[in-house]
């Protein structure tokens, strides 16, 4: 991914409300490592129920950012589940329906869209977890840009205004 400034971060951000943006909290850019993301997802401390997602479009050569909002209450203990962006397989509490409002007018009419991601956001961590043996390089960027891909298809549906 590439390296983002707060400024950056902020300006990104199509179905934020001015509330939302004046609150947002940063993740701690000083401490990302720009190259092992294929996005930066991160939980509000301060209202837990919220997320955020940034991506960058190559197309646009701009940043895309959504607000996210975690579901009350988590799938079953004891079954598991998978990540729509990751499709890494887990325990179904570390995986939480995230829902979003889409971009522009549907959005303020309270059209939304929904898909279950890791609790954290940290997919772009996860699939990089394993032990090098069991994951190469080869595989890490297969998944990588796989990823990438499903949040970036995300990302468009919540742009669509009709």
């Amino acid at each position: 991914m590439k390296a983002l400034t707060e400024e950056d971060i902020r300006g990104a951000f199509v179905n934020a409300t001015d509330d939302q943006l004046a609150r947002l909290p940063m993740p701690g850019l000083h401490e990302t490592i720009w190259e092992d993301r294929e996005f930066l997802g991160w939980r509000d401390a301060q209202a837990a129920q919220l997320g955020y997602l940034v991506h960058w479009d190559d197309a646009e050569q701009q940043a895309i950012g959504i607000v996210v909002r975690a579901a009350g209450g988590s799938m079953r203990a004891g079954i598991a589940a998978m990540c729509s962006f990751c499709h890494s397989p887990q325990p179904a509490t570390q995986v939480r329906l995230f829902s979003t409002p889409r971009a522009g007018e549907p959005g303020r009419n309270g059209s939304t869209i929904g898909t279950y991601i890791c609790e954290d956001l940290a997919c772009s961590l996860l699939i990089r977890r394993q032990p090098p043996h069991l994951n190469p390089p080869e595989q890490i960027e297969r998944r990588g840009s796989a990823l990438l891909g499903r949040v970036r298809n995300f990302t468009a549906d919540v742009l669509k205004t009709a």
